[in-house]
């Protein structure tokens, strides 16, 4: 796909493959070359891992929800859609694009991912002898993993990454090479992934909080979300470098391009927090049921063997 016929869509002559021809719906669809593409060989690597666990699992006879495969893919697929199209190539000249990106990494891939509940597929594939799979439990029951996923860690990680990126150099030196900047997405990812692991509590973790807390840890960095967004929105300077000075041929002020992304991050506080809002109250609701089902199960033995000892009694009176 070019932007004219003798433009390439992207300048492959560069560092980063920076994008040449004007942004539309097209070409942000479009396949984004790069010099080595860690994060897609990261992604493939992810699903294949998740792929043989249903695989082991369904060969062992034992039943893995369809649901959850669907939940990983749609979450993969997301990541995908962030770093591997034009999305990531325009991500890096316009503020705006790259603010989609780091929404959608931080609060919507990671909500799928955790629905696909890998951690529980893992410790349910990996052989219980196995020296990986006690190397897997002693990880969920470390204090290294208590500690990264404490609120009091886990909110200042995500407060912090909007803060201590956007307002400091950090994101003029992380944009400036390839590396940096994958590492960023991934890091965009791993920072929501931390939040919500606990608030949904689907897969084991070493915090177990009652819903009303959950849902209270979910709202916590509403604000500051928000601050955040509401700030560049209305600030009629730039915050970085890198997105100064996009192609003359876009016709693009980036002042203004920044204050659409100050939106864009603004937006974000409500969608995925219905999102977040909606799944925890499926999973209560499962999660009642479930328990409703073992209390009934209980009650029925309990009665079964009253009625046995009853017999028992009317025999030996006979």
């Amino acid at each position: 796909m070019t932007g004219t016929p003798n433009t390439p869509m992207f300048d492959v002559t560069g560092p980063m493959w920076m994008p040449t021809a004007p942004p539309s719906w097209a070409r942000y669809l479009a396949w984004h070359p790069q010099p080595v593409p860690i994060l897609v060989v990261l992604s493939a690597v992810a699903a294949a891992l998740y792929g043989w666990g249903v695989i082991r699992l369904t060969r062992r006879g034992d039943k893995w929800p369809v649901g959850r495969t669907i939940w990983f893919a749609c979450g993969i697929t997301s990541f995908l859609f962030m770093v591997a199209t034009g999305i990531n190539g325009y991500g890096m000249e316009l503020f705006s694009v790259h603010m989609v990106q780091h929404m959608t990494l931080s609060m919507v891939t990671p909500l799928p991912l955790l629905l696909g509940r890998p951690a529980t597929l893992a410790l349910r594939a990996i052989p219980a002898r196995s020296r990986t799979h006690r190397h897997l439990v002693r990880l969920l029951n470390s204090r290294f993993a208590a500690v990264i996923t404490a609120p009091a860690f886990t909110i200042p990680l995500f407060i912090v990454t909007l803060y201590g990126l956007y307002f400091t150099p950090v994101i003029d030196w992380l944009m400036g090479n390839w590396l940096g900047h994958d590492a960023m997405l991934v890091h965009f990812v791993l920072a929501g992934y931390l939040l919500f692991w606990p608030i949904l509590g689907v897969d084991p973790s070493p915090h177990r909080q009652r819903p009303a807390v959950r849902l209270l840890e979910a709202f916590l960095p509403v604000p500051f979300h928000a601050f955040f967004g509401v700030t560049v929105m209305g600030m009629t300077t730039l915050l970085t470098r890198c997105f100064a000075d996009p192609p003359a041929a876009w016709h693009l002020d980036p002042v203004h391009d920044q204050q659409v992304g100050g939106g864009i991050a603004w937006g974000f506080t409500e969608i995925p927090n219905l999102a977040l809002v909606l799944a925890l109250a499926v999973i209560w609701a499962a999660s009642s049921r479930h328990a409703a089902q073992q209390y009934d199960r209980s009650e029925s033995r309990t009665d079964d063997a009253q009625l046995r000892a009853y017999n028992e009694w009317l025999h030996h009176l006979h």
